[in-house]
């Protein structure tokens, strides 16, 4: 069930079988000169969409901007300030918690919205500690990557040239999803240079094609369908686990 499609009674229908619902947040940033730049909000849709077809789960809107400061030397790329991001976040949870959800389960698809994400989580438990409310809502951050053998599939599709950004996992799964948009280039190098991750600039002339560490040629529709299967698995699981959380 997608919320963004529903009525406001099939909502409040819902919630009397269950309180949980699925946030896929991401990034809107650039993925190397053939990866698409919503592939990292992309990727957790896709996988949150194609598993509520099967099951009696709720997905929300698609948080599509984060943290991709670093990202800004090339065109396209959107991104929140750390203090906006947060900012954002509460009110999302807020909003859903307001309306009955005690399970809000973000499911990420950037590395780089970690760190915030998880400051937003102290700052939104620190507000309902401080004010003495009673138990009202658990939070949890998921990457797609890490469900249940997503890693050890992509290990075995891509055992070299994985790499941490524009990856041929995360191409695949949009390639899968959306083939009509699928881009191709020669790289040079096949397998681009990595290291650490600054500023905008900086960024830019370490990695001048955008990607680190990666060959997103690998990448293929199939790939990418065997990727988004496996997933979506791991998060009707994972999700399983979390609803059934009981508060002591």
């Amino acid at each position: 069930m997608l919320l963004h499609l529903s009525t406001w009674p099939e909502v409040e229908a819902f919630l009397t079988r269950s309180r949980t619902v699925i946030i896929p947040i991401g990034s809107n940033e650039q993925h190397g000169p053939t990866g698409l730049l919503g592939t990292d909000w992309l990727c957790p849709e896709i996988i949150a969409h194609h598993a509520q077809k099967d099951h009696d789960i709720l997905v929300g809107p698609t948080f599509n901007i984060g943290m991709a400061q670093h990202h800004l030397g090339f065109p396209g790329t959107i991104s929140l300030r750390p203090s906006t991001f947060i900012a954002a976040l509460r009110d999302w949870t807020l909003s859903l918690a307001g309306h009955g959800f005690t399970k809000i389960y973000f499911l990420n698809g950037h590395g780089g919205n970690v760190a915030t994400i998880e400051a937003a989580f102290s700052e939104i438990y620190a507000e309902a500690s401080y004010a003495g409310r009673a138990r009202g809502f658990s939070l949890k951050l998921k990457n797609w990557w890490d469900l249940k053998e997503v890693m050890p599939l992509a290990n075995r599709q891509f055992p070299t040239g994985h790499g941490s950004h524009a990856t041929p996992s995360e191409i695949a799964v949009t390639q899968w999803a959306y083939p009509d948009a699928i881009k191709t280039v020669a790289y040079s190098p096949q397998i681009a240079p990595t290291g650490p991750i600054r500023e905008a600039l900086d960024f830019r002339a370490r990695y001048p094609d955008g990607r680190m560490g990666s060959d997103p040629a690998q990448a293929s529709p199939e790939k990418g369908g065997e990727l988004v299967r496996v997933a979506a698995e791991g998060l009707i699981a994972d999700l399983a686990a979390f609803s059934a959380e009981v508060a002591p």
